[in-house]
């Protein structure tokens, strides 16, 4: 069974894990942003609550629908996340 495998990569390295949890207008967020050399840069931003995950940099939160696709949000919550992460990706 495992002749049929390819791997494409089998990396490990040491990372950041950053837990941030805050209440907004809208509710609350508890978030884990893992600060990797992969995905060029990136953070990888979970939302532990929701299960939801997105890689991203600054470019990622000025895209229009972003933030409402990646986490469920809407327009109003995604706008009180971005305004939290703008400074910290």
């Amino acid at each position: 069974m495992m002749e049929n495998l390819h791997f494409l990569y089998d990396y490990q390295e040491e990372t950041k894990v950053r837990f941030i949890s805050f209440l907004g207008k809208t509710g609350r967020f508890d978030l884990a942003l893992l600060i990797t050399d992969q995905y060029f840069g990136k953070t990888i931003v979970m939302d532990i609550q929701k299960s939801r995950f997105a890689i991203m940099g600054q470019d990622d939160l000025e895209e229009s629908g972003y933030l409402e696709d990646a986490f469920s949000l809407t327009s109003e919550e995604a706008s009180e996340l971005k305004e939290f992460l703008m400074p910290l990706l």
